[in-house]
């Protein structure tokens, strides 16, 4: 049966021989129902990915799995050039608790002493390379949902008290109040007015694996919003959320140049500005070419951003290059053009500074 392991053949070295005898049954081709073949097919993309149980016995993971929180989890995946994939705060503070190797046949990830923060996906997969360059293998990959569940953490912890989300008119939004226990009833909720919003049906839907997923935001959800979980106990509040709604149309950055003067004296200081407007969590790179680059004459360069709020709910984010010469002279004569970029291309804009 798959998914079971195998039970015959103790394996000399525990962990390694003990997979095996599963994938070897999906390579003879017996002459059975098609369906049966196309539910075999199904489940290769999970085949290389399974968890250590007691006693050196090994079992394939579902789409998703509930652990306590405070159990430890040893999971493998079969080749030799595994890439791993997890929460990333684990990353992030660097946590001892998890450890990563990759041994001759297989990438093992051992996560010690779980905490509600853990709760995410863990997957895998397979890199092929060629010399230096390598790409994922899609035919070899391994993916689980996990859940560590503690009762008093019903919500997946967050670093923040209180975090932006912003309603986007064409991308869905994501209020990404997750739960450690799938089994949790979640309701979600304005703080002003106080209500509780509704939710189920095509407009707001709850996703256990990610939170309240908005469909197709509008300047009317905008607000600040809580989510409520209960399960078994006392009800629990998650942090805030303060959505803002954006409307910048999506492209290159629309971009401005402009300098504190167009004509200068000789031991001037001159200021270029270069100003985007664009989505408050799109960023914005600067490149600037000026007059004296070439000769390497000196220039500061300082970037900065801020968000604003235009008054109808809406939020801006507007970035800035300044590039500054000081003591001009008749070599910063000329053009100085400035290259904003993002996501969606690049804009280059220039103005004019003259010798008085």
């Amino acid at each position: 049966v798959i998914g079971q392991p195998a039970k015959s053949k103790r394996p000399k070295e525990p962990g390694e021989n003990k997979i095996k005898p599963v994938n070897k049954k999906v390579k003879p081709k017996t002459p059975k129902m098609k369906e049966r073949e196309s539910a075999d097919s199904s489940l290769k993309s999970q085949s290389i990915l399974t968890q250590v149980m007691d006693k050196g016995r090994f079992q394939k993971l579902a789409a998703t799995l509930s652990l306590s929180a405070g159990q430890s989890i040893e999971l493998r995946c079969k080749g030799s050039n595994v890439t791993w994939n997890y929460p990333s705060y684990l990353d992030t503070f660097k946590d001892s608790r998890l450890s990563i190797k990759q041994l001759d046949r297989y990438g093992q990830l051992i996560l010690a002493n779980s905490t509600a923060a853990d709760t995410g996906e863990y997957s895998c997969w397979l890199q092929l390379c060629n010399g230096n360059k390598c790409r994922k293998d899609e035919t070899k990959t391994g993916s689980t949902y996990i859940f560590f569940t503690d009762k008093e953490e019903l919500f997946v912890p967050t670093p923040s008290y209180f975090e932006i989300v912003y309603l986007n008119p064409d991308k869905p939004a994501v209020i990404p109040c997750r739960v450690t226990t799938p089994s949790a009833k979640v309701t979600l909720h304005r703080e002003f007015p106080a209500e509780e919003i509704e939710t189920g049906g095509t407009d707001i839907i709850y996703d256990v694996k990610k939170g309240f997923v908005y469909q197709h935001p509008t300047s009317d959800h905008k607000g600040i919003v809580y989510c409520k979980a209960e399960s078994q106990g006392a009800p629990q509040i998650s942090i805030k959320y303060h959505l803002l709604y954006v409307e910048v149309p999506k492209g290159p950055p629309s971009t401005t140049i402009a300098a504190s003067s167009n004509r200068a004296e000789v031991s001037d200081s001159i200021h270029v500005i270069c100003t985007v407007l664009g989505e408050p969590d799109v960023d914005v790179n600067f490149r600037w070419q000026y007059p004296g680059q070439e000769s390497e004459r000196p220039a500061i360069i300082q970037n900065f951003w801020r968000l604003i709020n235009r008054g109808t709910g809406h939020t801006t984010r507007i970035s800035k290059s300044v590039l500054v010469v000081e003591d001009f002279e008749a070599r910063d004569v000329g053009n100085y053009l400035c290259i904003a970029q993002n996501l969606q291309g690049e804009t280059t804009v220039a103005t004019k500074v003259e010798l008085n």
